[in-house]
């Protein structure tokens, strides 16, 4: 059993102002398997105060100090590598080759794309007289969910330290274990004293007591679009920087070719991973009206490849997080059969032999009309609506009409004519034929998706204000 009821500030882990405690459930077995201290706004106020005071020298420190720290990092995070694997299993039912292949990787990825990105940054710019100078623009707020739990720490805690900021983390509660081994390596690599603060607790306490304070200049969100607009809506009157990553409901265009068959595949893959749990995953698919029958059947086929279970054994699908989530699937499920979609595969309930745990089925609806609730609503699970177009221009003007905004994508034999589609389709990331793993590649989306952008150089700007110095340079005599 695991207890952590401590927070990590000002360089110590210290006790809460007040000894409130959450259970933590494994979603594989519903059973609890530790604990942590919930905060307060107190907590909050503390923490901000930490991280106010290591600003003034954190932020005056040199480029060579900071990239050194990052290396640090690096070090202690390779060295609880498997620590980070083994309890993002335990706690959010990734299964064991997920997280040991992408769920903990990714983290040193944001780390390396940060330190190689800072090596030849430009903080000052001379433009004739003037000096154009970025430099960090305070104490960070950052709430972050519990899908891609290293994913979405490191790619605000890294462009942080790099930039000079400071910082006060609130982790998912559903999923904490890995934010508090994370803390551990932040002390362990010697972050200075402030530099990086960590409190427990929900939303509406911890969370919004982020959004609202103050003294902190920059509040970066990623979580759904409902609970980004709250955030928005506190930070409003402090008028800080806010940075958002939101939800999405992904198109998925599969040009009519040779490669429909391998692209539909590709996107049931996609899809699938993680439990379906990415705010990026195609969940509409796109395929052509006189090819549904085809492309119906190779998507039964690829789900026929996918095991649920036991995350720790083989299988490749684990459970959703919770039973909250698990719930919430199910309507949207029981939703798309009563507005008269087909269901492929899958449907309502737990796969067969599996009586407990938050398993869902890998499901498949064909014939969705994007105003069917299945097509509109972000469902944040291994469920999968295929929608008919007539013409790629319809493909272009389905796949855009949706709120969210944040990732798209395109299969076709003809890269140049997939090229073609993906510069109409109004998405933060485009990925063509599975193209991704770029680190460096700006993630973040438009409209309902958020606002700002994360990942490599792109995530450094978040972190930064712009000032000019004017007759930094005299000008000549005479």
């Amino acid at each position: 059993m695991r207890e952590h009821l401590k927070f990590y500030i000002d360089g110590q882990w210290v006790d809460p102002a007040e000894q409130w405690t959450l259970n933590v459930e494994n979603p594989a077995t519903e059973e609890t398997v530790g604990r942590i201290a919930l905060g307060s706004a107190t907590d909050v106020d503390r923490a901000v105060k930490a991280a106010r005071n290591a600003f003034a020298s954190w932020s005056q420190t040199s480029r060579e100090d900071r990239l050194a720290v990052l290396g640090r990092i690096v070090e202690e995070y390779k060295a609880r590598f498997d620590d980070l694997a083994a309890v993002i299993t335990e706690e959010m039912g990734a299964p064991t080759f997920l997280a040991q292949r992408a769920q903990a990787p990714i983290g040193l990825g944001h780390l390396g794309a940060a330190i190689e990105a800072l090596k030849t940054f430009r903080f000052e710019d001379d433009r004739g007289p003037t000096r154009i100078v970025k430099e960090a623009i305070g104490v960070c707020g950052f709430i972050t969910p519990w899908n891609w739990p290293m994913n979405q720490i490191v790619c605000k805690v890294a462009p942080a330290i790099a930039t000079g900021c400071t910082m006060v983390l609130k982790p998912s509660e559903v999923a904490p274990f890995s934010a508090q081994i994370f803390a551990e390596i932040m002390h362990a690599a010697g972050v200075p004293a402030g530099v990086f603060n960590m409190v427990y607790g929900d939303g509406p306490e911890v969370g919004a007591a982020i959004a609202a304070h103050p003294d902190i200049d920059l509040v970066s969100f990623t979580g759904s679009t409902r609970a980004g607009i709250e955030v928005a809506r506190a930070a409003a009157p402090t008028v800080k920087r806010v940075a958002q990553e939101l939800g999405g409901k992904s198109p998925n265009i599969v040009l009519d070719d040779e490669a429909l068959a391998e692209g539909v595949a590709r996107g049931v893959a996609t899809i699938m991973t993680n439990s379906g749990q990415s705010c990026n995953a195609p969940t509409r698919m796109l395929v052509p009206r006189a090819r549904m029958d085809e492309a119906v059947a190779a998507a039964r086929n690829a789900v026929a490849e996918i095991t649920v279970g036991d995350p720790q054994g083989k299988a490749k699908l684990g459970p959703v997080v919770n039973k909250t989530q698990f719930d919430k699937i199910q309507g949207l499920i029981q939703a798309g059969i009563d507005e008269g979609a087909t269901l492929v595969s899958g449907g309502l309930g737990r796969p067969e032999g599996l009586d407990k745990g938050y398993y869902v089925q890998p499901t498949v609806f064909a014939d969705v009309t994007n105003d069917m609730t299945i097509a509109r609503e972000e469902i944040f699970g291994p469920v999968l609506a295929i929608l008919a177009y007539d013409s790629v221009e319809q493909a272009i003007e389905i796949g855009n009409d949706s709120e969210y905004g944040l990732a798209a994508f395109v299969q076709g034999a003809d890269l140049e004519k997939a090229r073609q589609v993906a510069s109409k389709l109004r998405a933060g990331q485009v990925s063509i034929n599975g193209g991704g793993g770029d680190m460096n590649a700006p993630f973040g989306g438009y409209k309902m998706s958020g606002n700002g952008r994360e990942w490599g150089e792109y995530g450094f700007h978040e972190f930064l204000e712009t000032k000019a110095i004017l007759g930094y340079e005299p000008k000549p005599a005479g």
